[in-house]
């Protein structure tokens, strides 16, 4: 394994701490980011409040960022459009606020921004002709330019607010593995668009990591994620829900070997996202963690140098209580990966 002591992303990408993915339950921004501000101190984030209705979604947050493409909420979907409609402007709205919201924690560490990754927002925002933007080879490339420079802009948008973070972006592509596949449904449900090729979706998720200007990271809830392909994206990390992958499945835990063996960065979606606080949650995370630490065969010393810890999947579901819970048993789970 490689020396990551040397890793210029070292700051902006801490291992061996507790992180969150992304959502969060409530309405009130400031409300949400001190709390994971400080629940999860070593790592925090800029959390989403998808209960704020329209806009505040993942496609119409995304799609907001959408730099010379409009979009528009019309017949229950986002779309292109001529020009942006009153609930992309409720978008737009959304999203400075919460990073006005940073003002007043004035970090300097770590702190990680979300949004959606090009091939999910092609996947769930439509043509003005109709159909999904994924039908389109030449639409997801144009999405994807126009995303990397909104991505842009919003990272510089947030340093601004705070000029002592280290800050890094998190690609939330939970449609990525339906895309590879030809698994995404087309408008009537009755067929799927065809596959997007691995060469492709390396290229599309390669520009935008090449052009943010900060270290990126990959974060995909699904199944099958596609490890190698993000791996040769230059992504710098990566997040799963590592329950959906057991021990004994041989080519995944091969793949995330492989990706580790090179050094590479995991955030690990082990405490559940919804549920009830009961006590041994933090070690059942912890031990899922070891486990496959375990089974690769990897040096105990490197565990704590390589991952973090997060819930599963975002918490927009969950009650605030739990919310709460979750994040502190990912602290604890945390301290239990040092030993």
């Amino acid at each position: 394994m490689p020396d990551l002591a040397s890793d210029p992303a070292e700051r902006a990408l801490p291992s061996g701490v507790a992180t969150g993915v992304g959502s969060m339950p409530g309405t009130d921004v400031a409300e949400a980011v001190n709390i994971v501000f400080g629940e999860l101190p070593e790592w925090p984030h800029l959390p989403e409040l998808p209960e704020r209705g329209l806009g505040a979604d993942m496609i119409g947050r995304g799609a907001t960022l959408l730099e010379g493409l409009p979009v528009q909420w019309w017949a229950f979907r986002w779309e292109i459009a001529d020009l942006p409609g009153r609930d992309a402007r409720r978008a737009a709205d959304f999203l400075e606020r919460d990073l006005d919201a940073l003002h007043e924690v004035n970090a300097t560490g770590p702190v990680r921004l979300t949004a959606v990754g090009p091939f999910t927002l092609a996947a769930n925002l439509w043509r003005r002709g109709g159909g999904a933007m994924l039908a389109d080879h030449g639409a997801v490339a144009d999405l994807t330019a126009s995303l990397a420079e909104g991505l842009r802009g919003y990272v510089t948008a947030a340093q601004s607010r705070m000029p002592g973070a280290a800050l890094s972006l998190q690609l939330d592509e939970p449609s990525l593995p339906a895309a590879l596949a030809g698994r995404v449904n087309t408008e009537s449900g009755l067929d799927f668009y065809r596959r997007v090729p691995v060469e492709v979706a390396r290229e599309r998720l390669r520009e935008v990591v090449d052009r943010v200007g900060v270290p990126v990271v990959v974060h995909c809830c699904a199944p099958d994620v596609p490890v190698k392909l993000i791996e040769e994206t230059g992504a710098q990390a990566l997040s799963i829900d590592l329950t959906l992958v057991h021990l004994d499945d041989v080519p995944k835990v091969d793949a995330l070997g492989e990706y580790l063996d090179g050094g590479g960065r995991l955030i690990a979606g082990v405490v559940p996202a919804l549920g009830q606080p009961r006590p041994g949650i933090a070690a059942e995370a912890a031990d899922r963690i070891e486990g496959l630490w375990n089974r690769l065969g990897f040096s105990p010393e490197l565990l704590p140098r390589q991952v973090s810890v997060s819930t599963t999947c975002g918490m927009a579901g969950a009650s605030p209580e739990y919310a709460r819970f979750a994040m502190e048993a990912g602290r604890e789970a945390a301290r239990r990966l040092h030993g």
